[in-house]
């Protein structure tokens, strides 16, 4: 081995605490172009709903790109954890559909409120505010979080691949497998379990570049039109607010809904994955919570700056997590391949959604393994936990699973006679819980 190699695999271990963590660079790297792959489709996406509320399609994938760099760079090298950030979906719907187009407020209003709940972020996790309400959070629904995130995750997966589609009827029915994309993704699913039953090591990754091969033929990866392109410029909405909204009663609302989703969705993931990654103390609290948060609250007030949606921790670091990822290496490692799209955009995007399906299915099975760990005797413990579990697929959101995860166990407690078991923190949050739900 080369002098020079050894003095960067000194560095990176010295940085991240590989042996600590029970990894290696190989293994790390595996994980961050896993997660990369799993979570890049938000390169297309973001742009792509951020442009009908007026903004401008080529400089929202520059602001995209940077501020999930930034971001990740700050969970990586701060924080040390595998987790990576990007503009969150849902998020990025309510800024496009419901402040713009539906209350009809400009993006520049919309952009001033995502600058505004960063800074409330930054100031919140200074003072250990959010620590503590990821804290206060009880064990068993922490570990039932990770489930409901898994099922999440698999009913993103199916509904991307087209396997699972709408229904006046029933909601949900199976789609009509003869579509190329629905096939696509199951010769995909294949793939990976074979990959997976075999042992190869990377077999998630190596899934997603087969099936995004095998679908060149069948119609589905569209072949790139270049493959090095120019970044665009940010100039068209970099730093566009719009201050003399900020003291007004709708401000107040937009603020509000932000705030709370990204809470409660980030600490949500934050613990769910880390449950999965055995990355959780004996009393249920994250080590380094604090940094971890840090994260997307930095990304958060950037990416405002820079002209795009709120930032947050994306529940696809679980399939990094499921290729063992478990150091800031693997976060590094995706913010470098985020920083390398802005000029290979034209390749990176070509990767279909049937082909990532398949990755997120079956990480939604390796999420479920926590369910073992939840008290299934203790009704004031399970109902709160299965809760939890199933509100997050149904709703298509990882906040309102934890708001009824949390307003059950504190009702349940309390109303037979175990309520001191139950943190005051926890009650406050039930408090308001209810009275979201009733506004």
């Amino acid at each position: 081995m080369s002098t020079n190699l050894q003095a960067e695999k000194g560095f990176l271990e010295r940085t991240f605490k590989l042996k600590e963590h029970n990894t290696n660079v190989k293994t790390e790297i595996i994980a961050g172009i896993t997660t990369f792959m799993t979570m890049a489709y938000i390169l297309v996406v973001n742009p792509l709903i951020l442009s009908d509320a007026g903004m401008d399609k080529g400089a929202v994938f520059t602001a995209t790109v940077l501020s999930s760099f930034i971001a990740i760079m700050v969970m990586a090298l701060y924080a040390n954890y595998p987790f990576a950030l990007a503009p969150g979906m849902g998020l990025n719907a309510f800024f496009a559909y419901t402040v713009v187009l539906t209350m009809g407020y400009s993006w520049k209003f919309a952009l001033t409120a995502v600058l505004l709940e960063g800074i409330i972020f930054i100031i919140l996790t200074l003072f250990e505010i959010r620590e503590a309400i990821l804290n206060c959070i009880p064990l068993n629904i922490k570990h039932a979080v990770s489930v409901g995130i898994g099922l999440f995750i698999a009913f993103i997966g199916l509904v991307n691949a087209g396997i699972v589609v709408n229904s006046d009827a029933t909601l949900v029915t199976l789609g009509s497998i003869k579509n190329p994309t629905v096939i696509l993704a199951l010769i995909g699913l294949v793939i990976s379990g074979i990959l997976l039953a075999r042992g190869v090591k990377g077999a998630l990754l190596i899934g997603i570049l087969i099936t995004t091969i095998i679908g060149i033929p069948l119609g589905v990866t569209p072949m790139p039109q270049s493959i090095i392109s120019a970044p665009p410029s940010l100039k068209p909405i970099a730093f566009k607010f719009a201050f003399d909204k900020v003291f007004t009663l709708d401000m107040l609302i937009v603020l509000f809904t932000f705030l709370f989703v990204d809470m409660f969705d980030t600490i949500g993931t934050l613990v769910g994955v880390a449950s999965k990654a055995d990355m959780l103390e004996k009393d249920g609290k994250l080590p380094k919570a604090k940094q971890a948060l840090f994260a997307d609250a930095v990304g958060t007030t950037v990416g405002a700056c820079l002209g795009t949606s709120t930032v947050t921790t994306y529940v696809e670091s679980a399939s990094g997590v499921a290729e063992g990822g478990r150091t800031g290496l693997t976060a590094l490692t995706t913010g470098i391949l985020f920083l390398l799209s802005l000029l290979f955009a034209p390749l990176f995007t070509i990767v279909p959604a049937a082909a990532t399906a398949p990755a997120l299915i079956i990480v939604g099975l390796f999420m479920m393994s926590p369910i073992m760990k939840v008290d299934l005797n203790d009704f004031t413990e399970a109902i709160p936990a299965f809760l939890t579990i199933i509100m997050m697929p149904l709703t298509y959101s990882i906040a309102e699973g934890l708001v009824f995860g949390i307003l059950s166990y504190a009702v349940l407690k309390l109303l037979t006679g175990r309520g001191k078991e139950v943190s005051p923190l926890m009650y406050i949050l039930a408090v308001l819980f209810v009275l979201k739900l009733l506004v």
